[in-house]
């Protein structure tokens, strides 16, 4: 059974280890408190992991409840995928668009992107987009513990359409996969697996150090390739985006033959990528 995880909102300056030595008492910060010990009920004895969402796991166990007090027993870290997973996703109504990153993120996002499509009804605008963009950041941290995943998913800043074509073309020179998910495309899901799968093949190549200088574009040391999925609001992807993200780089593909909403569309395409990846 995998053990409780709770998000350091604050990640330390230090290295995790050096933070957190094993056999240390650190004090927990507050919303851990109220969370294990008041929530959870954690008693004497129970084990629960902090994390900094970038990987480390802090593994600590309970030695007075009342007191709120517990040790480190051990300090691990969760690698970085070899390619990641990302969602663009635009702004939709009725919180679609916040149930769309929470399910992606206890599926394995590991960046959210939100987006004002031309036909988003919902606008960020002004001190609203800094209050909206913060709430996004919560959603990802309590669906990260919720998932007791390490990671916590990486949050771009807002892009208009133009912006967001823009970030396409440099996002596919150097090395990205976009997947705009349209109910007009003529390109299949089996292609765009296809594709994911052999990047990710290239992507093992260069982690195993197997011919590194050979593979195109890639280098050692290099981030990794992330693939991109773009979601659009509950009206739809209007035609003239569709055709400036493919001009931009991006490829058009049509997920199965029903229509799904702006809250499923990128999970469900997000778990098929998962899967042709080996992440599940």
């Amino acid at each position: 059974m995998t053990l409780p995880v709770f998000v350091l909102h604050d990640s330390p300056a230090m290295p995790v280890d050096v933070a957190f030595p094993v056999g240390s008492h650190p004090q927990l910060p507050e919303s851990v408190q109220r969370h294990a010990f008041k929530s959870m009920r954690l008693v004497e004895g129970d084990e629960f992991q902090l994390t900094d969402g970038r990987g480390a796991r802090i593994t600590m166990r309970v030695d007075d409840a009342d007191a709120m007090l517990a040790h480190v027993t051990a300090v691990t870290a969760d690698p970085a995928p070899v390619v990641r997973l990302g969602l663009i996703q635009a702004l939709a109504k009725g919180g679609r668009d916040e149930q769309a990153i929470e399910t992606s993120t206890e599926i394995g996002v590991d960046a959210v992107m939100p987006w004002q499509a031309n036909r988003s009804i919902v606008q960020w605008k002004g001190s609203k987009a800094d209050k909206a963009l913060a709430k996004w950041r919560g959603v990802l941290v309590a669906a990260t513990e919720q998932s007791r995943r390490a990671w916590v998913p990486d949050l771009e800043p807002l892009h208009t359409t133009r912006q967001l074509a823009e970030w396409i073309a440099d996002a596919t020179r150097r090395g990205d996969m976009v997947i705009v998910l349209h109910q007009d495309a003529t390109d299949t899901w089996a292609g765009v697996e296809s594709a994911a799968s052999a990047l990710a093949d290239r992507a093992r190549n260069v982690a195993d150090g197997v011919s590194a200088g050979a593979l195109a574009g890639a280098s050692a040391g290099a981030e990794p390739a992330t693939i991109w999925v773009v979601v659009g609001p509950e009206g739809g992807i209007a035609d003239d985006e569709v055709a400036r993200f493919v001009e931009a780089g991006a490829r058009s593909c049509v997920i199965g033959s029903t229509i799904l909403r702006a809250s499923t569309a990128g999970p469900v395409a997000l778990t098929l990528l998962a899967r042709a990846l080996g992440r599940i």
